[in-house]
């Protein structure tokens, strides 16, 4: 089948795809930024990459044709308060229109539950989104889900950072609220088992797993996998907004994205069953189950995607190609310049190439973090979103509080796009190249102030990149793989 696949980057959409490419279908990949997608090598064959924003169908370049079916797995819960329920509804209508110039002849839907009169905010746009879907000229097919555990979703990564970060809870009481969690690996598995599939043509059905239970409970039941003593407290008397202060300080959410989660957590979402699972023969997992076999992923360093990588949690816009062009003029610049020894090249390729997350920067790591948390009291991503993989990096990812807008180990360049809050805007590039005949690290950090407030920071600022970036450069050049792995071993063994 030629299927078309919208939010190839997102995290449902990474995991959807090879399963996808794995049965034999021709897979579309829609995405906003061509930069941004990384096939599957063996796959390669079978995949059609179209880049094309549904909120500006002018830039509609090319509408691919005789296609069997289409995936709607686009969301705008992290945008602006004010306006992503309009961006939700205009990127339906404008997919909608391109999947009928395309033949489609099913319309997969992933939506939320919406089995309750008081729906939040969130919900009520996802329903207003299936029922502009479910107008058209093809068969339409809506599964509606609640909370998603798997490694590097949104919901597991919460309830991993309320619970590792926090013995004792002062939580509303919203955490009373049930809800049917299910496991990511459930979830492609219905959405892959629909497709095609005449019974599930114009129908809805709710997926959830076996487990009825309170956000409470959860965390609870997290705590107990993880062996760690936590005590909860709910007060009545926390507001929306303090609970949605309460997550952006203590996870790794933004504002924007946390205010949502909040007003979707106050609803119960729980199945009406209708008999899916005996359609395609599934069984879900428990809860338990799911979080155990997250936490396999994690170690074994096999996170396939992550909500982080998305731009749930910044303000950027996902274009990145205007700013891989780093610019030259009315910007403050402090370049480093480091020998390497022609034999170490590839070791300090994989220093440039595993820098941040767990690492750290090599050198000032502390003033990193209080960088970091400056970051995220004025409402910026601050540090706490980390690295998605120890050692690979494509662009699209997020890096700390930084956005990845080109890494190429072929031309030994890596560069990076500031995602806190500042008064202009910051590159940091790292690349070797040769000058007679002498392979040399070149890191150059750019900042392009936006008015007297952009160069009063940079110049507040510069006594301390004189001596952090000349030894962050230093440190690259000389960090040693085993050095680290013998730190990280010994802090396991304390």
């Amino acid at each position: 089948m030629r299927i078309i696949l919208t939010g190839a980057t997102g995290y449902i959409g990474k995991r959807l795809l090879p399963v996808l490419l794995k049965k034999g279908h021709h897979v579309i990949c829609c995405v906003r930024d061509k930069k941004r997608f990384q096939p599957i090598e063996q796959f390669e064959s079978q995949i059609e990459v179209c880049e094309v924003d549904f909120l500006n169908p002018k830039k509609f370049k090319s509408i691919p044709s005789n296609c069997d079916a289409a995936y709607y797995l686009i969301h705008s819960m992290s945008s602006s308060l004010s306006e992503f329920e309009q961006d939700e509804q205009f990127t339906a209508i404008n997919f909608k229109k391109f999947v009928v110039e395309a033949g489609v002849k099913q319309v997969i839907y992933l939506g939320g539950i919406i089995n309750s009169n008081n729906l939040s905010r969130h919900l009520q746009s996802r329903k207003l989104v299936g029922d502009i879907l479910s107008n058209g000229p093809y068969k339409f097919t809506t599964l509606r889900a609640g909370i998603i555990v798997g490694s590097g979703s949104a919901s597991f990564e919460i309830i991993r950072d309320l619970v590792e970060k926090l013995p004792v809870m002062i939580a509303p009481k919203w955490l009373k609220t049930r809800s049917q969690p299910i496991a990511i690996r459930d979830v492609i598995s219905f959405l892959e088992g629909v497709l095609g599939n005449d019974d599930c043509y114009d129908q809805s059905f709710d997926i959830g797993g076996p487990d009825v239970m309170t956000y409470k409970e959860m965390l609870t039941e997290f705590a107990r996998i993880r062996d760690l003593k936590r005590y909860i407290i709910t007060v009545p008397v926390m507001s929306p907004r303090l609970s949605s202060y309460w997550l952006f300080l203590v996870t790794r959410v933004s504002y924007f994205l946390a205010v949502n989660l909040v007003d979707s957590m106050k609803v119960e979402v729980l199945c009406e069953k209708k008999g899916l699972e005996e359609i395609l023969g599934i069984q879900p997992i428990s809860y338990v189950e799911s979080v155990k076999k997250a936490f396999e992923k994690i170690e074994q360093n096999l996170i396939v995607s992550s909500w982080k990588d998305t731009f749930a949690v910044s303000d950027m816009d996902s274009n990145l190609s205007e700013f891989i062009q780093v610019p030259k003029n009315g910007c403050f610049l402090d370049v480093k310049k480091i020998p390497v020894n022609e034999c170490d090249q590839d070791q300090v390729l994989n220093n440039i190439w595993s820098i941040g997350g767990r690492r750290g920067w090599y050198y000032g790591n502390v003033l990193w973090k209080i960088r970091g948390w400056m970051d995220r009291l004025v409402g910026g991503v601050g540090l706490r979103r980390g690295r998605t993989h120890p050692s690979e990096i494509h662009p699209g990812d997020a890096l700390d509080f930084w956005r990845v807008l080109l890494a190429d180990k072929k031309q030994k360049r890596l560069l990076l796009f500031a995602e806190m809050k500042l008064p202009g805007e910051a590159w940091l590039e790292f690349k070797i190249e040769k000058s007679n005949e002498q392979p040399y690290l070149i890191q150059n950090a750019t900042f392009r102030p936006k008015g007297v407030l952009g160069r009063l920071y940079w110049y507040s600022v510069l006594p301390f990149h004189l001596f952090v970036f000349k030894g962050m450069a230093n440190k690259i050049v000389n960090y040693s793989n085993t050095t680290f792995d013998n730190r990280v071993a010994t802090a396991k063994v304390i």
